[in-house]
């Protein structure tokens, strides 16, 4: 990268990193013992749910099946994404490790929360509010236990919300296509 570039992306993330500074500062004055636990919870605790509903849905039948399929095709591209950007980024994180297999930008966590909420979302929307506040709380999660900054949270929920859409339309034009090779 040559210095102008450099310097001009220096210029450009300045802002950034200030909001960034700005909220982790005010999301660390909120620390209290008493939320510790929850927050783990949401953070790093959610895969035996998952689980579960995995399993759920396997035994539900074909709507089970397909909700199922549908979130694991939203799932790949956003984790490809994901691991591909923090390799490239390699962010250190705001508690100050500096891996760049498990960079800060962007949050993984965020980036399957809000794919998850988006394909749950449009299968149920009238559960659209609930599963976007509990992304958002597990993202809230991130910013609290000091692991990412803000805008690793939001580039990780922009990102798992696209690619799940992204993935979403695949699908269904997949299944079109599909119907309609049956059909003739």
């Amino acid at each position: 990268m040559s210095s102008r570039a450099l310097a001009w992306a220096l210029v450009l993330l300045l802002p950034i990193q200030s909001c960034d500074d700005a909220a982790r500062d005010a999301v660390q004055r909120l620390r209290r013992p008493v939320l510790e636990a929850p927050m783990h919870v949401l953070s790093d605790d959610a895969r035996p749910g998952l689980i579960v509903a995995a399993a759920l849905a396997l035994v539900s039948g074909t709507a089970g099946r397909a909700l199922l399929g549908e979130t694991a095709l939203a799932l790949v591209p956003v984790n490809l994404a994901v691991e591909g950007l923090k390799y490239l980024v390699n962010r250190p994180r705001p508690d100050g490790e500096r891996r760049r297999s498990n960079a800060a930008f962007p949050s993984s966590h965020a980036a399957n929360a809000f794919a998850i909420a988006t394909v749950l979302s449009r299968r149920w929307r009238r559960g659209a509010p609930a599963f976007f506040a509990l992304a958002a709380l597990i993202g809230f999660s991130r910013l609290y236990l000091n692991r990412h900054w803000l805008s690793d949270v939001a580039g990780g929920a922009l990102l798992g919300v696209a690619l799940a859409l992204a993935a979403n339309a695949a699908w269904r034009r997949w299944r079109h296509t599909r119907s309609a090779t049956r059909a003739a």
